[in-house]
């Protein structure tokens, strides 16, 4: 019922990949987006894991030397996040209750330069937050698959009930662009 109330076109990321390794970092940077806040829980790592691994790391750093600036941001504790981040250099936000925007104010407040909502793109798992906020605060928004949808907690789980509603709305009202982002892989 909620999906009814909400404008479809504030779901449509402007880009879908299968993982975060599998996004254009280098063409994200030509077009001249600087800051990268990614979602932590099932974007980076599961809900089972705490620490990044050694893939993610090698990442951010390829990241950092091109130019980004990273903040992980989550709805989850800031606790969790700072377990994630222990000993790297990186900042993150906790408890950002996307989609809301507190959060993304807040990241744009922590980051070492200013950053406009133009030069910021915004990576998650889910449309119901994360994507929906990325466009509501007019940045970039990717969407990529879910890491592990088995351990994901019960308000996840409500969401993502509400996203395959949101997907057919999308799919209906927006096919070519259902089509092109290839929405269809996460069901």
């Amino acid at each position: 019922m909620i999906h009814l109330l909400l404008k479809t076109k504030k779901f449509i990321p402007n880009e879908f990949h299968t993982s975060f390794f599998d996004i254009d970092f280098k063409e994200l940077y030509n077009n001249g987006l600087r800051l990268i806040l990614s979602d932590l829980d099932n974007t980076l790592i599961s809900y089972e894991e705490t620490k990044p691994t050694k893939k993610i790391i090698d990442k951010f750093a390829e990241l950092t030397n091109m130019g980004f600036e990273i903040i992980v941001i989550s709805n989850n504790v800031p606790s969790r996040i700072n377990v994630f981040l222990e000993g790297l250099s990186y900042k993150g936000v906790g408890n950002a209750r996307k989609p809301f925007l507190i959060g993304l104010r807040k990241s744009l407040r922590v980051a070492e330069k200013n950053y406009s909502h133009k030069e910021t793109v915004i990576i998650g798992d889910q449309l119901m937050t994360d994507v929906y906020c990325a466009n509501r605060f007019k940045s970039y928004s990717i969407l990529v698959n879910p890491l592990e949808k088995k351990t994901e907690k019960w308000y996840t789980k409500f969401n993502r009930k509400i996203e395959v509603k949101m997907l057919a709305k999308i799919k209906r009202k927006y096919s070519d662009v259902y089509e092109e982002l290839s929405l269809d892989m996460r069901n």
